[in-house]
């Protein structure tokens, strides 16, 4: 089974519309893995992805230059929910806004 990272969203009036997800792949050496960069999924494509692949949270850590992951992504009704601690929560909101995100034009 494949690994998933979620790193961001897409918000249109403060819904999520899209998940910036990346593939993980581990590593021959151990303790490393390949993030690989992220590709947009709609909600849809993105439940999908959730039911059928371990998926978790990453944050990139700037200290390190390295993604540090978070909590596992399961389906929860038709939404995508992060459960730490025994609680629930819609901590997806809280990753990077990709929609306030341009690229410079040359």
């Amino acid at each position: 089974m494949a690994r998933y990272a979620i790193s961001g969203v897409w918000k249109e009036n403060d819904t999520i519309t899209d998940y910036a997800i990346h593939l993980v792949a581990d590593h021959t050496i151990p303790g490393f893995v390949t993030v690989y960069g992220a590709e947009k999924y709609s909600k849809a494509e993105a439940i999908e992805l959730v039911r059928n692949h371990f998926v978790q949270t990453a944050v990139w850590n700037y200290t390190r230059q390295f993604w540090d992951f978070g909590a596992e992504v399961k389906v929860v009704g038709n939404y995508l929910r992060t459960e730490r601690d025994g609680t629930v929560r819609d901590n997806l909101d809280n990753l990077l806004n990709y929609r306030n995100i341009t690229v410079p034009c040359n």
